[in-house]
């Protein structure tokens, strides 16, 4: 096979997700591993000829390396696009990805604390300290809002309106969106912003003055896990999933919820019912005269 025609292709590729597509550099960096791990399994095999089987194939590979259905399921779906792009802009015939169906995922549920455990952590920091008093912000913020570690890391000061009560968030794919926030938060962050002495446009901050990174999110949430003796496999996107769980359980609507999470799909919202069923189910065990 043109190694060379191979990377060409690749790079086309790879312009367009950044360019066209707006990805983020993650998922960008991730698709380019998977296309050179593809590259390397075809060798010398010619990309025309690439079929079905072939790609079933790459797929027992990746089975045999003991990946999980859920990394199985990613790396197909990169293929699915890069030989959809490749069939749209004339440089192969046919797809070969079209016909080829996708693992079956193993499910997991989102972890999710309660809504006693939930205060009892937003309320550990000590805000008498201006880094107790970030960490309060930071909590409240993400509970708030239900966003993502990265769409808070990146939070500017002119992104929240304090009047309206309304933030400003960059989700995934350069996405925007508008999300309502709470009183409790906004008090929180008005204070922080007060007392930090300066003006740069990142809202938390790391001890130096920079902007706080996914690590340091992750390292704070660890130590008042820590000091609040909250079970330990909890991360920041579990404050996400309690956002969501807490909604839909207090009689919120699916499809708000996949709004203010920034889903693209229906479908990604909807592993919440599986959490809330828990607390149905309950509810019609003790009200049912025949449950």
């Amino acid at each position: 096979m043109n190694l060379k025609l191979m990377d060409r292709y690749i790079d086309k590729y790879i312009r367009y997700l950044d360019v066209e597509k707006g990805y983020s550099r993650h998922t960008i960096l991730n698709y380019s591993k998977d296309l050179s791990e593809f590259k390397a399994f075809l060798g010398e095999r010619a990309l025309e000829t690439v079929d079905y089987l072939a790609l079933r194939k790459f797929l027992s590979v990746l089975r045999e390396r003991n990946l999980k259905s859920r990394s199985i399921s990613r790396k197909l779906s990169c293929l699915r696009s890069f030989f959809r792009f490749l069939n749209r802009e004339g440089l192969l015939k046919f797809d070969p990805a079209k016909a080829v169906s996708n693992p079956k995922l193993e499910k997991h549920l989102p972890k999710f604390l309660t809504e006693e455990e939930i205060t009892r952590l937003i309320e550990s920091p000590d805000s008498a300290k201006l880094s107790g008093l970030r960490d309060r912000a930071i909590l409240e913020t993400f509970y708030s809002t239900g966003m993502r570690v990265s769409e808070l890391v990146g939070l500017n000061l002119e992104d929240i309106d304090f009047f309206s009560g309304v933030v400003k968030i960059r989700g995934k794919g350069k996405k925007e969106r508008m999300a309502p926030i709470g009183e409790k938060a906004l008090a929180v962050l008005r204070d922080y912003a007060q007392k930090r002495k300066n003006n740069l446009p990142a809202v938390f901050l790391n001890k130096n003055g920079g902007r706080l990174t996914d690590r340091g999110v992750r390292l704070i949430l660890d130590k008042y896990i820590r000091s609040t003796a909250l079970r330990e496999d909890i991360s920041p996107h579990s404050l996400r999933h309690s956002f969501a769980t807490h909604l839909l359980n207090r009689g919120a609507d699916l499809r708000s919820v996949q709004e203010l999470l920034g889903h693209a799909n229906l479908s990604t919202t909807q592993i919440y019912t599986h959490v809330t069923m828990d607390k149905l189910k309950g509810v019609y065990d003790k009200a049912h005269p025949r449950a």
